[in-house]
């Protein structure tokens, strides 16, 4: 069987990957991309430092996933496990938010905001400064191997380095106190696993940045496949007008455009592009919006005297418009982006809302499964249930634990209270969550499928109310 991979005459059928070398390039989205990469950086890196006080014994650090605790912290706001549908709903505004911008802006968020094209963006500057611009850099690479070459190489890999342990130390320590965590990483006190953990990350910002580059954003990056169907012909993406820049051909002497188009085919808009692509044969899965072949563009059409904006962020409706002479506008609200902009204020309304009404002081009831009842000697029925008590304030609180529904009913808790009692005091230090074994039982001949067990915080005057079954013979 001969190899799929190559044709019957035995050359490939894959196209090797060429290296893109992008080149400096300076205009409006630059500067916007130097803006945008600087306030990312330091909110991400600044952001574990912040403290924030929650009271004694309580974590201080303003942003905190707490693994150990098992608790996330976000400056005033505190979230539990059992508070998991939080992440649900910022997910859920993650993803519609993504929609959102697409359908107004194309791929806006990887062009100017994704981790991955930020440290790109980081180590190709990095990567510029020790080895020139593109052309430099061609030639550099070209060249065999020698002492000053080796040196260069060495110096760059080993500044992305330092940053990729910088940036995976700091994303770390967003999971653990930052600076214990730093402390005893200096004092040798660091666990196994967070060394692991550093070195995967470190080893997986040093390739991705550093290496894979575009190749990430084009093959290991889920979103391009599906980033058309967000978009519809009034999205504002990276477009070339073909229509004014057709045909192509050198500059003219005389300065006269007359009979052909502006594009001078100089090939800067692919030289800047971070994916090397060619924005004059359409839109395409590896453009990944960041505008700077506009900059490259527009600096050639103003040398040039001609308009500005051959390649421009358009929509394809007004390309077709202009195209014809026609008037064009921007047309922002549309179906679809009136329906996600709705889907967001709704479910952000509803996570603020339970947020705000969120109950501090929860109970959760399990049933005994086995047995499901025990008959006492007396004749009275016995049922056995985990009841967790969840005080999610900071000072302890002491509830009354009651019954209802069932007449006669009577608790018993243990290691708490008498035998056989109406109510049942059950003391709950802050910020945890107690658990108690109880066993309720309902005199000989009453009826019952289910018990009403009442707790009532001493503290607050908080009142649950939990309706639990209650297995009888014959249920």
């Amino acid at each position: 069987m001969p190899d799929a991979s190559h044709a019957s005459d035995g050359r490939s059928m894959f196209a090797a990957t060429r290296k893109v070398y992008p080149r400096k390039a300076e205009g409006h989205f630059r500067t916007i991309k130097n803006r945008v990469n600087a306030l990312l950086l330091t909110l991400y890196f600044v952001a574990p430092w912040i403290r924030w006080d929650r009271g004694p014994g309580a974590a201080d650090q303003a942003i905190l996933l707490d693994m150990s605790g098992r608790r996330g912290y976000f400056f005033g706001i505190e979230i539990w496990p059992q508070e998991v549908y939080y992440l649900t709903g910022i997910l859920i505004l993650g993803a519609v938010g993504l929609f959102f911008a697409t359908a107004l802006f194309g791929r806006v968020w990887c062009g100017f905001t994704c981790i991955q094209t930020v440290f790109t963006d980081i180590f190709v500057a990095v990567e510029r400064a020790i080895e020139g611009d593109r052309n430099a850099r061609i030639k550099l690479d070209k060249q065999p191997l020698s002492a000053a070459k080796i040196g260069r190489k060495a110096l760059k890999n080993g500044i992305w380095l330092v940053i990729a342990l910088l940036t995976s130390w700091t994303w770390l320590i967003y999971f653990s106190d930052a600076f214990q965590s730093t402390r005893d990483l200096f004092t040798g006190e660091t666990s196994i696993w967070m060394l692991s953990m550093w070195a995967v990350f470190t080893a997986s910002t040093f390739l991705f940045a550093g290496y894979a580059r575009e190749q990430v954003c084009i093959y290991m990056c889920p979103w391009p496949r599906f980033q058309s169907a967000m978009f519809d012909e009034d999205s504002l993406i990276v477009t070339y007008e073909a229509w004014r820049g057709e045909p192509r051909g050198k500059v003219p002497k005389d300065g006269d455009f007359s009979g052909r188009g502006d594009c001078i085919d100089c090939g800067l808009c692919v030289q800047v592009c971070p994916t090397g692509i060619d924005i004059r044969n359409g839109s395409q899965l590896a453009c990944i919006g960041c505008a700077l072949c506009i900059d490259a563009c527009n600096g050639v059409m103003a040398k040039l005297g001609r308009p500005p904006n051959l390649i421009s962020y358009d929509s394809v409706a007004n390309q077709v418009a202009r195209a014809k002479g026609r008037t064009t506008k921007i047309r922002l609200l549309r179906p679809r982006t009136v329906i996600y902009g709705a889907i967001l204020m709704l479910v952000a309304a509803v996570m603020v809302t339970v947020l705000a009404l969120r109950d501090r002081e929860t109970v959760n009831v399990l049933h005994e499964r086995s047995p499901l009842y025990v008959r006492m000697s007396d004749g009275s029925i016995r049922n056995g249930y985990t009841v967790k008590v969840l005080n999610m304030r900071r000072e302890p609180q002491t509830f009354r634990l009651s019954l209802a529904g069932v007449p006669g009913a009577t608790l018993n808790v243990i290691g708490y209270g008498e035998r056989d009692a109406a109510t049942v005091e059950l003391p709950v230090e802050g910020d945890v969550v107690g658990t108690f074994r109880v066993y309720v039982s309902i005199p000989k001949g009453a009826k019952a499928s289910g018990i009403e067990m009442i707790l009532e915080s001493e503290t607050t005057g908080a009142r649950i109310v939990n309706h639990a079954p209650f297995a009888v013979p014959g249920s």
